[in-house]
């Protein structure tokens, strides 16, 4: 100090920081002098103060550094927030090491929809797609950035409205200072316009893929220098290579290497190499390519140059094969050459046809107007040509033929073809020939071809009438073989009628007795009704249609008659069950063949043996001749006998029409073909089991019918007679003495009558007293009018007057079986005949009663 008081004495601390480096001193200074000094307390604690005040010092500098860094970390902080939300087309967060969101910028908010005061400590799983919520995405993300420091996003996101974008990020760790892993960076940027863009264009690039590989032609991309940079799949097809395998290839070396006859074709020669580097446009060149295996194609091409602004960087070639096309145009050529002698060969082939073919050849216009005919009409019809063309053939035609005929011609004449018409066509000589006819239009012309078939239906006409004879003698060769039976059964039945009347003349005849032989007389004639009944059912001459019966039924009928045919010496035996066996048959075809059959076996047992018909029903027929096994469900008719059997050599020419093993006159050879014939048109078949010494079974299979038929009950009715009193009956009957006991009898049962011999009678005898009579009774077989006709006389004249038939055989009947009147078979009992009159009479008087 320079001025007073002056000091005197001074002593000092060292200021220094805990490195050693000297901020000063801490000094005591009085103006007295101490020559001793500080005591040790006084040092001590001027040291301690030393210390107190570098303490001091050293908080206030490390509080001022600790403000200093907050300020700038506060200013770090707000460039960094700053920057980050400045960046508005990312999504930049971060999230702790449970992937909660610690930040979220301006960007985020943009993209996502949520802000981040409503995302800081949520999931980042929000704004993933349920999807990959479920698969674990978001973890898989962060296991990748943890384990290779980064985490790729290229997925469909979720914002917060619902809707999805489709986000390009990444997601990174974070990391303190001390680098430990204290969570994630995720960036999202929102690439939804280029993702869709992206599959726009794939699609398209996918379009004209799937064009370019279906197109018939080959398609390539090539680079200046010829290389291919692209070739479709008909490329590849088409030359021969897998698929991709012609990518990186010089065309020209692959495909392009050699002229059609073997020399080498340099690619400094070729036009399309020359065009490729130049730019140029080449349009359909033919060119010649061969396939990888060395197959030469004839190829047209075209090309034009592929340029990226103004630089030319390649072309592109398309090819198509015309191999075929330019054979086919050489061997049109050739064929040209020889065309014009072909067509003149061809013009003298047809004009041969036309003068020599049998047929009847014509050209007729849209109305039928014949235009030319060949020289077969005139030939076979007799007309000549100007008599028939300009004309239609409506004055040819057959009176019958005609409408179908213009019919035909105007279904022609729209459109329509003509196969196998038929009708007739007058001749010069007035006959009338059958033509068949085959036709077709063409430019409004109807070209026809007509052939005479005549001959050919008088041929099927005599052809028939041969079968039928040939029917009918089968069937009187069974008849001639029951001629005999039948003969002893009927004496043997007339034997007990005249016994039984004899013994009814004796005068001491007792009551009881006399029953006796009125009942065996009876019981003889119903016998008697029943064989005649068989035996002419089973000759009538016409060929009945199918209809639906019971096999059984018709078995059991026919037995009496078999066992009358075999003889006395050969027992029959009956199996038939209680099982429905009903088939769909000729019932007299039926009968014929079971009688034929019984001839053959009875002949085989040299009538003396056992003969068994059996009827039950089969699911199969067994494996025969060519034909296999047949499913089914089918009734078998066998009949088995004790006899002889056929020797194997035989018995595939046993169905033969006339073949036969009888001697002369004891056998025509046809009664087995009529069986097998049979069996095939009731769509059967007939099987034969035989064994030599032992005997023989013929079994008949035939289709069993699922609908119920018509039963047939012969048996008489145990109605009590009918009291006719208040009847009259007209009787018509030609036979004296059956119009007499006709008449009488109904007068002994009350009925009124009035008995005339013929149809002429009858009318007469109506119109003279038409209400007179309650029913007419009328034979069928009479002189003139016969009584079918006469019904339907009366049902014409009379429509409430019933009619009843009476008949034991009429051919009438059996042609005319719908004649639709009741009839009543001969011989008939008293009840039957009193029984159907009185139903008869009965429905007229219902029809009288009013309201009825």
């Amino acid at each position: 100090m320079t001025g007073g008081p002056r000091i005197r004495f001074y002593a000092g601390a060292r200021l220094e920081t805990d490195e050693g480096v000297a901020l000063g001193t801490l000094c005591v200074i009085d103006v007295e002098p101490r020559p001793e000094g500080l005591t040790l307390a006084q040092t001590e604690s001027l040291e301690a103060l030393a210390r107190q005040v570098m303490s001091q010092m050293k908080l206030r500098r490390s509080a001022a550094a600790r403000d200093e860094a907050w300020r700038k970390s506060r200013e770090s902080d707000a460039r960094h927030r700053q920057i980050l939300d400045s960046a508005i087309d990312y999504a930049i967060i971060t999230m702790d090491l449970d992937g909660l969101v610690t930040s979220w910028n301006i960007g985020a908010q943009t993209i996502l929809g949520w802000s981040e005061k409503e995302m800081c400590g949520q999931l980042a799983h929000v704004f993933f797609t349920e999807e990959d919520v479920l698969a674990g995405t978001p973890e898989r993300e962060m296991a990748a950035a943890r384990e290779s420091g980064r985490g790729n996003d290229e997925r469909w996101h979720q914002r917060k409205d619902g809707s999805r974008f489709f986000a390009l990020g990444e997601m990174m760790p974070l990391h303190a200072d001390d680098e430990t892993h204290i969570g994630y960076l995720k960036i999202l940027r929102d690439r939804t316009d280029q993702r869709r863009a992206t599959d726009v264009l794939q699609q398209q690039t996918d379009l004209l893929q799937t064009v370019a590989d279906h197109v018939s032609e080959a398609v390539f991309q090539l680079d200046l220098d010829g290389v291919v940079t692209f070739a479709n799949r008909t490329a590849h097809i088409m030359l021969g290579w897998d698929a991709g395998m012609l990518i990186g290839q010089d065309l020209h070396e692959a495909a392009h290497h050699h002229h059609p006859d073997g020399r080498p074709f340099p690619a400094s020669e070729c036009n399309f190499v020359e065009a490729i580097r130049e730019g140029k446009v080449l349009r359909e060149r033919e060119a010649t390519f061969f396939r990888r295996d060395g197959t030469l194609l004839e190829m047209v091409c075209s090309n034009a140059p592929i340029l990226r602004g103004e630089e030319i960087v390649g072309a592109v070639l398309t090819v198509s094969d015309v191999t075929k096309r330019r054979q086919d145009e050489r061997r049109l050529r050739k064929l040209n050459e020889t065309l014009g002698e072909l067509v003149a060969e061809r013009t003298q082939e047809r004009d041969r046809i036309w003068q020599v073919s049998q047929d009847m050849l014509g050209v007729a216009d849209a109305n039928g107007v014949w235009i030319s005919i060949n020289p077969a009409w005139p030939r076979i019809l007799g007309w000549d040509y100007d008599e028939i063309l300009g004309k239609t053939s409506e004055w040819l035609e057959h009176p019958e033929d005609r409408e179908k005929t213009r019919a035909e011609v105007a279904r022609l004449a729209a459109g329509g073809l003509t196969l196998a018409f038929e009708n007739r066509y007058r001749a010069r000589d007035g006959s009338y020939r059958s033509l068949s006819w085959t036709a077709v239009p063409v430019e409004g012309l109807l070209y026809c071809v007509s052939r005479d078939v005549t001959e050919e239906k008088e041929r099927a006409a005599s052809l028939l009438q041969t079968e039928e004879a040939l029917r009918q003698s089968q069937k009187l060769e069974a008849v001639g073989q029951l001629t005999g039976g039948v003969a002893h059964d009927f004496n043997n039945l007339l034997t007990v009628i005249k016994s039984s009347t004899d013994l009814l003349k004796r005068p001491d005849l007792t009551e009881e007795r006399r029953e006796r032989y009125i009942g065996a007389i009876s019981d003889t004639v119903d016998r008697a009704a029943k064989l005649t009944g068989q035996l002419l059912a089973f000759a009538r001459r016409q060929a009945l249609r199918p209809e639906v019966f019971d096999a059984n039924q018709s078995v059991q009928a026919i037995g009496d008659m078999v066992a009358t045919l075999t003889g006395a010496r050969i027992e029959v035996a009956l199996r038939i069950g209680n099982e429905s066996c009903r088939i769909s048959a000729d019932p007299s075809q039926f009968d014929t063949a079971l009688v034929n059959m019984a001839v053959n076996a009875r002949d085989a047992m040299d009538g003396e043996g056992r003969l068994t018909i059996a009827v039950d029903r089969a699911s199969t027929i067994p494996v025969l001749r060519s034909h296999p096994e047949q499913v089914g469900d089918f009734v078998r008719i066998s009949l088995s006998d004790t006899g002889a059997g056929i020797p194997g050599d035989q018995l595939d020419r046993i169905f033969e029409p006339f073949f036969t093993t009888k001697g002369v006159g004891q056998g025509t050879g046809l009664g087995l073909s009529q069986v097998f014939g049979f069996a095939k048109q009731s769509g059967g078949e007939v099987l034969v089991e035989s064994e030599v010494g032992k005997g023989t079974t013929f079994s008949l299979y035939l289709p069993r019918a699922t609908i119920e038929g018509s039963s047939l009950e012969d048996a008489a009715s145990s109605e009590p007679t009918v009291d006719g009193r208040g009847t009259c009956v007209l009787v018509v009957e030609d036979n004296r003495e059956v119009g007499i006991f006709s008449t009488q009898t109904l007068e002994e049962l009350g009925y009124g009558t009035h008995w005339v011999a013929n149809a002429a009678e009858a009318l007469l005898a109506l119109a003279a007293k038409p209400t007179a009579y309650d029913v007419v009774f009328s034979d069928v077989v009479m002189p003139g009018m016969n009584g079918v006709d006469l019904g339907r006389e009366i049902k014409r004249l009379y429509p409430g007057l019933p009619v009843v038939l009476t008949s034991g055989y009429s051919h009438v009947l059996a042609q005319e079986s719908d004649h639709g009147f009741e009839l009543l078979q001969k011989p008939y009992s008293v009840e039957q005949l009193s029984r159907l009159l009185s139903k008869a009479a009965g429905r007229k008087r219902r029809k009288r009663i009013p309201g009825r």
